[in-house]
């Protein structure tokens, strides 16, 4: 009866083991594929499933919206906004969406205080906040992904150089070996010279579509190469060299003004965080008084001053170089 409970035991060991190593098996081949996936720009998926590479190009200017709208407007500051996020949803669409949540938020917010002008009031607020807040945000977040990719693009087009390939093939190799965001804007460069571009004209597109603070150096490098000659190889191998340092004092800096910045955010979250949580727990406290005209008033300025504030701490605690 023992040796049958230490087989029975045995044979559990056996079966928890055997089904720890299929677990692991599974996601390491997921993983990998995973992986696979990543390393691959969405061009590239593109022109698996499309033909002509014409019809790619057009199909990744019209999810960027680059249809040549007009500029100085503020659709059109928006469309811009849109272009340099790397959103593809249509900005119909997205307005539509974040008017709706906006409406959402603000009329639900009202009706909860009872209060409903205070609610439009606060869609009013949120329509325009909630898009540019968001591309906003995808857009830093694309700056930065670019911003640490392009270092290696420019080895990788060094080498290419080396090998003796011209400047559009050497870039269309970043197109090919490179992952999103720099793999795919890479690649429409490479499209837009083939299809009769030339190079410095779909460079400074580059710099349009991405608006990356590290371009222009890039761009003028190889406009003044193109103009007047030189060692394009050296150029860019130096140029490698001087984003890799800016990134680095560019992270330097931000490490240091951390304890600032943190503050900035902290004491400009409490207060809105402390006023949400006694509309939530007692709305009658700013419902009793919402009618006097001198509470609208002392309310104003009180955000006012909050606002001024916290410009001065972010300014404080924010370094352009």
């Amino acid at each position: 009866m023992q040796f049958d409970d230490v087989t029975l035991y045995a044979v559990y060991t056996f079966a928890a083991a055997c089904g720890i190593i299929l677990a692991e098996a599974s996601y390491l081949i997921l993983a990998r594929g995973t992986e696979t996936r990543r390393t691959i720009n969405r061009r590239m998926r593109l022109q698996e499933r499309t033909v002509s590479q014409k019809e790619v190009l057009v199909q990744l200017r019209k999810e960027r919206g680059l249809d040549g709208t007009t500029r100085f407007s503020p659709i059109a500051m928006l469309r811009v906004l849109r272009t340099q996020s790397g959103m593809t949803m249509p900005l119909g669409t997205f307005l539509a969406v974040t008017s709706t949540i906006a409406l959402f938020v603000g009329i639900g917010g009202g009706l909860y205080v009872n209060k409903l002008q205070l609610g439009l009031m606060l869609v009013v607020a949120l329509l325009p906040a909630i898009p540019i807040l968001f591309m906003r945000y995808l857009r830093k977040r694309r700056h930065k992904q670019f911003g640490a990719q392009l270092p290696e693009a420019l080895d990788l087009i060094t080498r290419g150089l080396k090998a003796g390939h011209p400047v559009p093939v050497a870039v269309s190799m970043v197109s090919r070996e490179m992952g999103d965001p720099i793999g795919t804007e890479f690649g429409i460069v490479s499209d837009e010279v083939t299809y009769g571009s030339d190079l410095v004209t779909a460079l400074r597109n580059l710099y349009d579509r991405v608006g990356h603070e590290d371009l222009p150096l890039f761009v003028t490098a190889v406009s003044i190469q193109s103009t007047t000659g030189g060692n394009l190889r050296e150029i860019l191998d130096g140029l490698s060299n001087v984003i890799r340092e800016r990134g680095k004092l560019r992270r330097k800096i931000k490490a240091i003004s951390v304890e600032g910045r943190m503050s900035a955010y902290i004491l400009s979250a409490v207060p809105v965080l402390l006023v949400m949580a006694v509309m939530v727990l007692m709305p009658s406290y700013y419902g009793d008084i919402a009618e006097q005209s001198l509470t609208w008033y002392l309310a104003g300025g009180a955000i006012s001053w909050l606002l001024l504030g916290n410009a001065i701490m972010f300014k404080l605690a924010s370094f352009k170089f």
